[in-house]
């Protein structure tokens, strides 16, 4: 039997474990730290004295690539959410709330309703978004803005949601294959979905399980650091416990961040400029949420953008969060619990004694034109050697469904070269 070697166990690298295991291969992962999962992981919080999720993800019921993979390892009740495609919005310093709620089937049968559209818009402004099919290189503001307020209330947030990156740098064609998959095939291809115990209960203690049932290797604090290789392939990984030989008809999956994928084999192509982004957490005593149909909420004109509940932890995400990640803890904490107390039924001048700023440094790569085109294809010139990573161009932004895809797409190319 032929070995696989996952080089990290991130997403995309646990993804690729699955899909070579499936394949009849003998599995190792090799993960430098003593925890799966990369930058998508739960942990106990000390200050917050509860488990809380590195980052707030949210996912879309057209994910295809996130539920395969959630199905296979046995995971697929761990994602929930609304039976309806409905998004709810409040615009801080207007005041307007609204929602934006899809219709079953493609045809957006909303827009023609001018109580259903985003409030403030024009039909014309919904059309604009045929501009997407020819954005070459263009920025999501070079295609939009100037068009009213959709370009404020939907493709400003939504690309920085989407991409991690504001509208005025972010590149507009990582929207179009999002938007194909999900809100243009309609209702039941964009409910949206959050982890019900978590990321870690969700992607990644059901793979390790899944993994370690079928016989494969999970090592951790295994860290890799250089390859060996000849003209032909891979030919071992040098790891902190020995020389590990990679033997003909073994593959080999390199599933790391860009960086330390640059520092293992240096002429690879990768971006090299990051994005953070914050997130808040406040253990609340009694989350009610008076205001809102949904445990999710945008926001507008806020330093919040995007507030989540779960059982007693509210919780707000930041993307493109340079400008946040620059502030000092105690003023994020103040500005998002003032911004988000009304919402939760809660005293916006008595923030719960529990709170916790993370702030992901390099949670992204920077969606911008110039960043795509250092993104590199996963086929290296060694045959028997993949990348995988939300960094690797499969079209997608870098978010959960882009990981497991590049980790899959990886894992069933090796495949189908052995096959031939």
């Amino acid at each position: 039997m032929a070995t696989a070697h996952i080089i990290g166990a991130g997403v995309a690298g646990l993804a690729a474990a699955v899909e070579l295991s499936t394949a009849q291969f003998r599995v190792i992962v090799h993960e430098q730290s003593g925890q799966a999962g990369g930058r998508c992981r739960s942990f106990h919080d000390n200050t917050l004295d509860c488990i809380i999720d590195n980052g707030n993800h949210l996912l879309l019921s057209g994910n295809k690539s996130a539920l395969s993979y959630l199905e296979t390892i046995g995971a697929s009740d761990e994602l929930i959410g609304p039976e309806r495609a409905e998004f709810p919005f409040v615009d801080l310093k207007s005041g307007e709330r609204w929602s934006i709620e899809l219709d079953r089937g493609p045809m957006p049968w909303w827009i023609l309703d001018k109580d259903r559209r985003v409030p403030g818009t024009r039909l014309s402004e919904y059309l604009s978004g045929l501009k997407l099919l020819s954005a070459g290189n263009r920025t999501v503001q070079q295609l939009f803005a100037g068009q009213g307020q959709l370009y404020e209330r939907f493709w400003d947030p939504f690309t920085i949601a989407v991409i991690n990156t504001s509208a005025d740098q972010a590149a507009a064609r990582l929207l179009t294959p999002v938007i194909r998959e999900t809100l243009a095939r309609g209702a039941e291809y964009s409910r949206p979905l959050i982890a019900r115990h978590g990321l870690s209960a969700t992607f990644v203690t059901p793979a390790i399980k899944w993994l370690e049932n079928r016989g494969c290797e999970v090592r951790f604090n295994d860290r890799v650091s250089a390859i060996s290789t000849d003209d032909r392939r891979v030919t071992a990984l040098e790891t902190g416990k020995g020389s590990e030989l990679i033997n003909p008809g073994d593959v080999v999956v390199m599933a790391v961040p860009a960086w330390v994928a640059k520092s293992l084999i240096a002429d690879v192509s990768v971006p090299d400029a990051f994005v953070p982004i914050v997130n808040v957490h406040f253990r609340v005593a009694n989350p009610r949420m008076p205001l809102m149909k949904r445990p999710l909420l945008g926001m507008l004109n806020s330093l919040s953008q995007w507030l989540f509940v779960r059982d007693d932890v509210a919780s707000v995400t930041i993307s493109a969060g340079d400008e946040a990640a620059s502030r000092e803890a105690s003023d994020i904490l103040d500005t998002v619990w003032r911004e988000i107390a009304p919402e939760i039924g809660q005293d916006p001048d008595n923030m719960p004694a529990r709170a916790r700023v993370i702030k992901e440094r390099r949670a992204t790569f920077l969606g911008t034109p110039e960043q795509l085109e250092k993104r590199p294809s996963s086929s290296t010139k060694w045959p028997n050697l993949v990348l995988s990573g939300d960094w690797v161009d499969n079209g997608l932004p870098s978010t959960i469904e882009g990981s497991i895809r590049s980790g899959q797409s990886a894992a069933r190319q090796l495949v189908q070269r052995i096959a031939s």
